[in-house]
C-alpha cells in the first residue's frame, strides 16, 4: 500500500485466518452517526453497517480488504460520528480484514484524521487530501478524495491531487487500475456530482490500465460504461436509500484475470437484486 488512506490494519491473530487475496467488500454511504440508536428514512445506519460487517466475516473466505467509498459520517463529520464507526468496523480489523476509508460530501477531513489517523501524517501522499494506492496482484485500487466542502453536494479533486493521480498510474502501468471516488461523474447540467469530472477523464481515457470507476453518492446501483471502455460502478448505500423500491447492501468484487466480478449483497435478502452477478470484462490496452 501507498501511504495516506486509512487503514485498520489487521490484528495479528487474526493474520493466519484464510483469506482470498482477490476479493473484496466495497461499501459506500455509511453515513454513521454519533448515536447508535440515530435513524433517517425510518433506517438505523449503525445497524445496518453492523450487518454488512457480519455478512462479510461470514464468508467462507475472509475478503483482502474493504473500501467504504465515502460518506462514512452521518451529516457534517462530528467526531463522534467516527468514533462510533471506528467501532462498527473493528471487527473487519479483528477478523483479519483491513479497511480503507475514502471522504464524501458528509464527511469533515480534519475531524476524520484527528479520530482515526493517529501517527499516519507523516506518510500521507498529500498533505491536505484523503488519497491511496492499494497494490493487489491482480488490481491496483486508487482511493481518491472528492470532499470539496462538508455539506456541499458536489465534489472536487484538483490540480494537485489530479497530478498525483497521472503520476502514481504512470509509475503503475502494468497492472489494471481501479478508482474509488466517492463522487459519481459530473457534467454541466448535473453539478451534483465530481465537478472535475471531465478534467478526471482527460488523465484516465488514455491510460488504458485504468478499467473502472466505482463511486457512490446517489445511492443508487447501477454499472455502465464510458465511452473508452472504463466500467461506471454506482455503489448501492449501506445506509438508507433516496428512491422506493432501489436496494441498499454492498458489493463483493473479485478481480479475475482479465476482469472483475461484482455480487451484490443486499439488506433485504428478498429484493430482486440480492445475488445479482455482473461480470466486468477490462477493456484493452
Amino acid at each position: 500500500m501507498l501511504g495516506g488512506g486509512l487503514a485498520f490494519a489487521p490484528s495479528a491473530f487474526a493474520r493466519t485466518k484464510r483469506r482470498d487475496a482477490n476479493s473484496w467488500a466495497l461499501f459506500a454511504d455509511t453515513h454513521i452517526a454519533a448515536d447508535v440508536n440515530q435513524q433517517v428514512r425510518e433506517t438505523n445506519m449503525a445497524a445496518n453497517l453492523k450487518t454488512v460487517v457480519d455478512e462479510v466475516l461470514q464468508l467462507p473466505r475472509r475478503p483482502a480488504g474493504a473500501f467504504v467509498v465515502g460518506d462514512c459520517a452521518w451529516s457534517k463529520g462530528d467526531a463522534g460520528d467516527y468514533a462510533t464507526l471506528a467501532g462498527l468496523v473493528d471487527p473487519l480489523r479483528s477478523g483479519g480484514i483491513p479497511i480503507q476509508l475514502a471522504l464524501g460530501n458528509h464527511d469533515n477531513r480534519e475531524n476524520f484524521w484527528q479520530a482515526l489517523e493517529s501517527g499516519h501524517k507523516a506518510t500521507r501522499p498529500l498533505a491536505d487530501h484523503h488519497v491511496a494506492l492499494v497494490e493487489s496482484s491482480r488490481v491496483n485500487w486508487f482511493m481518491l478524495d472528492s470532499l470539496e466542502t462538508t455539506l456541499q453536494t458536489p465534489g472536487n479533486l484538483g490540480e494537485e491531487q489530479l497530478d498525483w493521480l497521472r503520476k502514481t498510474l504512470d509509475k503503475h502501468s502494468r497492472k489494471p487500475a481501479v478508482l474509488l471516488i466517492h463522487h459519481n461523474p459530473g457534467a454541466k447540467e448535473n453539478i451534483a456530482g465530481l465537478k472535475d469530472t471531465e478534467r478526471l477523464l482527460e488523465i484516465i481515457r488514455p491510460r488504458r490500465q485504468v478499467k473502472a470507476w466505482f463511486f457512490g453518492h446517489t445511492h443508487h446501483w447501477s454499472v455502465t460504461q464510458d465511452v473508452s471502455g472504463i466500467h461506471l460502478i454506482n455503489l448501492p448505500p449501506v445506509a438508507y436509500i433516496f428512491k422506493e423500491g432501489d436496494p441498499a447492501g454492498w458489493i463483493q468484487a473479485s478481480a479475475v484475470t482479465n476482469g472483475m466480478k461484482l455480487e451484490f449483497r443486499c439488506l433485504n435478502t428478498g429484493h430482486k437484486a440480492h445475488g445479482q452477478e455482473v461480470e466486468l470484462d477490462w477493456r484493452k490496452g
